[in-house]
């Protein structure tokens, strides 16, 4: 798809000022000088990234109410979905605090480049959250193309302490890591289709706890 048509169809559903289009422009053109040194994203979506991951993640901002204080993006990587919501939070004036986890030091260099170029209210954090000795309280979890369900679920609940929501974006597998972690835990969510695949969604989980055997 024509990029031209892509910015157009992202602005038309997203509704955003152009600010924050040049904003989107800046981050895409030093995403990609990037790309090739850190591998942030694969080389073969490029060509679609205003619709496969900028909208994509952009979609979440509309299910984030304006009281929640505090969002958190684990295994953050080129900054999916956490930047593009920091964003999104900037045009829609929603005060939320966004912290982005990446284990890579590169990456979070990266990260903190687009954070300062943008001038969004963002802070990182340089930790494998699978392994180092960390604990959170942020409102919200999200995240996308990180780790499979079962394994986020685990994480989560040794890791983050009085979370409102998770938002974990899901692929064309969702249904079969969903049946996964239903078998070890009792998951309360909504399932939210994607806008920019039909074989993607959204899992919106209010509560889970473990299943004792």
């Amino acid at each position: 798809m024509d990029k031209s048509i892509q910015i157009d169809t992202f602005n038309r559903i997203a509704q955003v000022s152009r600010e924050t289009i040049t904003s989107l422009e800046k981050y895409e053109k030093m995403l990609i000088n990037a790309n090739n040194s850190l591998n942030l994203i694969g080389k073969s979506t490029i060509p679609e990234i205003w619709n496969r991951h900028f909208l994509d993640s952009f979609q979440l901002i509309d299910f984030i109410g304006k009281n929640e204080k505090s969002l958190i993006d684990i295994g953050s990587g080129a900054g999916f979905p956490g930047i593009i919501l920091a964003i999104a939070a900037k045009d829609k004036k929603i005060p939320i605090k966004i912290t982005l986890v990446d284990k890579s030091p590169k990456k979070i260099i990266f990260l903190k480049k687009i954070i300062k170029e943008l001038n969004l209210n963002v802070q990182t954090l340089n930790k494998n959250i699978l392994d180092d000795d960390v604990k959170f309280t942020d409102d919200i979890f999200v995240a996308r193309a990180f780790k499979p369900l079962s394994v986020i679920l685990k994480l989560i609940h040794n890791k983050g302490g009085n979370w409102k929501k998770i938002f974990i974006f899901q692929g064309k597998t969702w249904r079969k890591e969903l049946q996964q972690a239903s078998k070890n835990w009792d998951i309360e969510y909504k399932q939210r289709r994607s806008i920019t695949n039909t074989d993607s969604v959204i899992l919106e989980i209010d509560n889970f706890k473990k299943i004792k055997i």
